[in-house]
């Protein structure tokens, strides 16, 4: 009798495990941080633009000078997909008397 179960409780077993996605399959999670730094809004962005202006296409900055944070801005993005590699923007906004004057893509 116990002969009989055998194939029955592995088949059981295997059909567990594959449920998981697979027997050596680990489920990596996407991560994203940062403003998410679309081509299109970007290419948006010129010289003499208010930092509203700024604001409504770019969103908050991630990192400003606390003593002379209204002169440059800088908008970082980082995402990772869980089985890719990993990809990196950086764009600073310089401004001078409430005016966009530069704008840089730093290198990842």
């Amino acid at each position: 009798m116990k002969r009989h179960i055998m194939p029955y409780l592995l088949l059981l077993g295997i059909l567990l495990l594959s449920g998981c996605g697979g027997l050596f399959s680990v489920h990596r999670l996407d991560i994203q941080q940062g403003n998410a730094i679309d081509e299109s809004r970007l290419a948006q962005l010129q010289p003499g633009m208010s930092p509203a202006q700024v604001r409504y296409l770019l969103g908050e900055p991630v990192l400003q000078h606390p003593f002379r944070g209204q002169e440059r801005w800088d908008y970082i993005y980082y995402f990772k997909p869980g089985d890719g590699q990993p990809e990196t923007r950086h764009v600073i906004v310089y401004f001078d008397h409430d005016q966009v004057t530069q704008i840089e893509r730093a290198a990842p």
